[in-house]
């Protein structure tokens, strides 16, 4: 009789270690995979997430590949995704339209929200207004296209790491030497683009739309003229003289286009002035020029087809 609650206790007591390494395992797994998940308007800003978070962080963009930040409204399905989110990353500068009214409709205790152009220059916008079906929507706070000047990604990476060290003070130290990490790349990218402009004939250009007054003022150039000053709208046939004029007076070798607009308007202007299309992309995409460093190199080699 003894013997056998012996057993029973000893069979008990293996069941009980087995539940309880089970519920141990369970756990770890549990916390192994419990990512940070933040959400970001634009592909570039999901880099600098990935880039300070690491493995920490699981990050989705909301404005899809081909389509202009300036004019795109989200989805229910995005909605209902950010809804999830524990960080809400914004360019800021008045680029997300839809911002405050997506703000006040989430849970503030549980959504912390980053505008990371807070402490940035903001150079004037040039008195652009932006028409989103119907509605006017003016870029009162300035020119948004910070993150195309890499000495401004490095306020907003920091604003970034900022924010994951709140709400995962456990791994401050990773976000931190990420950071630093990605801040030496971004003064390597730096340095690189200023050595290449410097041996370059030109330094005036012409572009699609007001994306590179940024990158222009950092580096020396300068932005003669735009071909879309409000995006969606094509310019008036005054403006396009003057632009033609503008053209032909800096004797400009090609008009810089985007992948995220029709390049038609760009084309007809170039076959006018005897110029070519080439292509700028400020945003990137998940299959082509993914991450930030890729897509300014890319950039500017583009450049350097028109100016060197």
């Amino acid at each position: 009789m003894q013997l056998g609650r012996l057993l029973l206790f000893r069979v008990l007591i293996i069941i009980f270690i087995l539940v309880l390494s089970f519920l141990n395992c369970s756990k770890s797994t549990e916390v192994k995979n419990n990512k940070i998940l933040v959400a970001t308007s634009i592909l570039p800003l999901a880099d600098f997430v990935k880039q300070v978070g690491g493995n920490f962080v699981e990050v989705f963009h909301l404005v899809p590949p081909g389509a202009s930040p300036h004019t795109y409204e989200l989805t229910p399905s995005q909605l209902r995704r950010v809804s999830k989110a524990r960080l809400l990353v914004l360019n800021g500068v008045g680029m997300e339209f839809w911002a405050n009214k997506l703000i006040q409709s989430m849970d503030r205790t549980k959504l912390k929200v980053v505008d990371t152009s807070t402490g940035i220059k903001i150079l004037d916008a040039e008195d652009e207004k932006h028409h989103h079906h119907g509605h006017d929507h003016e870029h009162h706070f300035g020119n948004p296209h910070i993150w195309l000047d890499p000495i401004n990604v490095i306020v907003q990476v920091n604003h970034i790491k900022d924010a994951l060290k709140e709400i995962d003070p456990s791994h401050k130290e990773d976000y931190e030497q990420n950071t630093a990490h990605f801040i030496d790349q971004l003064d390597n990218l730096h340095k690189d683009i200023f050595t290449e402009i410097q041996t370059w004939q030109f330094r005036r250009f012409i572009c699609f739309h007001p994306a590179w007054i940024y990158f222009a003022q950092r580096y020396g150039l300068e932005q003669a003229a735009v071909v879309q000053k409000t995006p969606g709208m094509e310019p008036s046939p005054q403006e396009l003289v003057e632009l033609i004029k503008i053209i032909r007076n800096i004797k400009a070798k090609a008009v810089f286009a985007e992948p995220q607009s029709s390049p038609k308007m760009a084309e007809t202007i170039a076959e006018e002035t005897n110029a070519k299309v080439i292509f700028l992309d400020p945003l990137g995409s998940e299959k082509k020029l993914n991450t930030y460093i890729e897509l300014m190199r890319y950039n500017l080699q583009q450049m350097a087809l028109a100016l060197k």
